[in-house]
């Protein structure tokens, strides 16, 4: 697709394996000097032993800037892109001053300019690859033999499991959340007042709250509605746009008396400096409910899974959490449920009668006002509050605990699962990979040891990587092959 250009115009190009430091004031750089940003990245075929990552990755990350207006691949050398454009501007690193530079004599045929950003820090994309992604390797992962054997499950058993998720259908609905990682760079301490100054450098953004969960559900194969309310803002509107290239049905009401939520983390040499949240925690209104209830009946008629991820604010008041769970049984649906409370405070028991329900440890304990007793009580307490069927206890950097039933009310088993990555780089996201890898693994008649197992997997491979996205079915594929 050819981009349309308007206003002063700034190009630039390269391979952009990982987007440095020194790639963030470069693109910083050529913002400033006119209206509209376009970057293009060298396909595989043009980079050469330069591409270290596939070229859709070198893509999906350049987009990611807040610098840049417009990303594309370019498969043909970039003189003849100019040609074809013609740029106000190209900007390149200030290591090229000193070189030849084909696209001056381009430039000079119709007035455009060449310009050096100054002040680069010079790094190695290779370097920094090989620190970020490949300390972690396939070894990180370790499958739970013991508990296979002991259940008396086989991998082949979870590689069929998997491939059925592509005949469920998933209803997802929950509260909508945008993370936004602002890198910052210090600049010293303010002379009116003890208060550190910075400046941001790069922003990215990731589809995150019941979001993710969809995005995680389409990922491994399954069709997915996702129902949700939002403001009218361009937070939205980049959820949208997120949602749609993750292959997620979206459905989002617009409450003209709310932003859609956004949380901030301002963040300075690997370390975050402040979280600024954008967010209402009000009950949307009967209104909102009404239409919201209407889309989720028209979902459940064919789903197979409904899954509630609630966040607390406001999009799942409970008159309309039961009424959903009444319409689901009816349906004979599925139904799992987590209420993540970090922040804020949350119940998960208020999601009665749950196929699944995924808390933490004290997300439990919030709900039982239990702060005393051992795992296995616990679980066995939120049980007969919540009288959910199955609960998969998340233990953070221990694992897992399986608190199930086996038909008999007088009968639960309990058992346990590790944590199966020995080397996490990033948290976020393990919880939510988790209900959902779960939740389709019991709708397509697995056991309860299955479930757990294969989301135990997902969690694990969602934590070896920076950043909270999707998960996908050939990943899950790979470590049980």
């Amino acid at each position: 697709m050819q981009p349309h250009l308007s206003h002063r115009t700034v190009f630039v190009s390269g391979n952009f394996n990982i987007l440095h430091p020194g790639h963030l004031r470069l693109l910083r750089f050529a913002k400033e000097c006119g209206d509209r940003l376009i970057v293009a990245v060298q396909s595989d075929r043009m980079a050469g032993k330069g591409a270290h990552v596939p070229e859709h990755y070198r893509l999906d990350v350049v987009k990611s800037s807040n610098w840049v207006d417009q990303a594309f691949i370019i498969d043909e050398p970039v003189t003849e892109v100019l040609e074809r454009l013609k740029p106000n501007i190209v900007v390149k690193g200030k290591e090229h001053e000193k070189r030849l530079n084909p696209e001056l004599s381009i430039l000079e045929k119709y007035g455009g300019k060449l310009l050096f950003s100054s002040g680069e820090a010079v790094f190695s994309s290779l370097d920094l690859i090989r620190r970020e992604y490949t300390s972690i390797n396939l070894q990180s992962i370790n499958l739970p033999l013991e508990f296979l054997e002991r259940h008396h499950i086989t991998t082949k058993d979870l590689v069929n499991r998997v491939n059925q998720f592509s005949q469920l259908k998933v209803c997802v609905i929950g509260d909508l959340i945008i993370d936004e990682y602002i890198t910052c760079q210090p600049l010293g301490m303010s002379q009116e007042d003890p208060t550190i100054v910075v400046t941001p450098v790069d922003s990215t953004r990731f589809v995150g709250g019941a979001g993710i969960v969809a995005a995680h559900a389409a990922g491994i194969g399954s069709q997915v509605d996702f129902i949700s309310v939002a403001g009218r803002d361009a937070t939205q509107e980049f959820a949208q746009k997120g949602l749609e290239t993750a292959q997620v049905k979206t459905h989002l009401l617009i409450d003209e008396s709310r932003p859609t939520t956004l949380k901030q983390r301002f963040r300075s040499k690997g370390k975050t400096l402040l979280r600024v949240s954008h967010l209402h925690q009000t009950a949307i209104s009967t209104k909102l409910q009404t239409q919201l209830l209407d889309l989720v009946a028209e979902s459940l008629n064919t789903a197979n899974v409904l899954v509630f991820s609630d966040f607390n604010y406001g999009c799942l008041p409970q008159p309309l959490v039961e009424t959903i769970t009444s319409i689901a049984k009816q349906y004979k649906v599925m139904i799992a449920a987590d209420s993540q409370s970090s922040s804020q405070m949350g119940d998960i028991s208020r999601f009665h009668g749950m196929d699944l329900i995924t808390p933490t440890e004290r997300e439990a304990r919030i709900s039982t006002r239990n702060t005393q007793d051992g795992l296995v009580i616990l679980a066995e307490q939120l049980r007969q509050q919540s009288n959910a069927h199955n609960i998969l206890l998340k233990l953070g950097e221990e694992g897992l605990l399986i608190h199930a039933g086996n038909g008999d009310a007088q009968q639960w088993l309990t058992d346990r699962v590790d944590a199966l990555n020995s080397a996490p780089k990033d948290v976020a996201g393990a919880g939510d990979s988790l209900l959902i890898a779960s939740a389709l693994t019991l709708a397509s008649g697995g056991s309860i040891w299955e479930a757990a197992c294969l989301g135990s997997l997902a969690a694990a491979i969602q934590v070896g990587r920076v950043g909270n996205t999707p998960v996908q079915r050939d990943e899950i594929l790979q470590e049980l092959q």
